[in-house]
């Protein structure tokens, strides 16, 4: 069997991209440890209590403590007394923890759908930006390419890229193609 001779030394990154990367890496990190710090103690909270009940941890807790209770309350323990045998106890227990879970998870996904938003609205400006500066490079290419005399087949779909994007009419052409398909009607 051959083996794959591999690089002795990694690929070199390419002019400015490594430098770039590195403070935008840098930038996010120091962006995700800022909203980390700014998180209020009650979410903080929320959110160690929710990774651990994610946890196979938590699952193994369980079973041991619901597995001995029934067992206690089975009489299948020898010397240990039972204490809830209708087994009322433990069912109010799981119904009440299971309450305050659901508010843990709540609370973590509301943080976490903030951020997602957040994130968002990120990409979405960086979209808008870089489609404006992609339409102002074709205007460009495109005036100098008439200067030159140049022509191509797909001149007439040049005129459409050079205009800017309206992106409040993308998204009501969005919502009304959206609304048109939910009555069951199509355009």
């Amino acid at each position: 069997m051959h083996s794959i001779p591999r690089p002795t030394k990694p690929s070199p990154r390419p002019p400015g991209l490594g430098s770039v990367l590195e403070r935008n890496i840098h930038a996010l990190q120091e962006r995700r440890a800022r909203e980390e710090a700014e998180a209020t103690f009650e979410e903080r909270l929320a959110a160690r209590i929710t990774r651990f009940t994610g946890s196979m941890g938590f699952v193994y807790l369980h079973l041991a403590v619901f597995g001995l209770w029934i067992a206690i309350n089975l009489g299948w323990v020898p010397g240990i007394p039972q204490f809830d045998p209708s087994f009322v106890i433990l069912a109010m227990a799981a119904s009440v923890e299971a309450i305050f879970l659901s508010t843990f998870v709540l609370i973590s996904q509301n943080r976490m759908a903030t951020t997602a938003d957040k994130r968002a609205e990120l990409d979405l400006q960086i979209s808008l930006l870089a489609e404006h500066e992609i339409t102002k490079l074709v205007a460009m290419v495109s005036s100098v390419a008439e200067r030159m005399g140049g022509r191509t087949d797909v001149d007439f779909e040049v005129e459409e890229l050079k205009q800017d994007v309206a992106p409040d009419l993308v998204l009501d052409e969005i919502e009304e193609r959206g609304h048109g398909q939910a009555n069951g009607q199509r355009r």
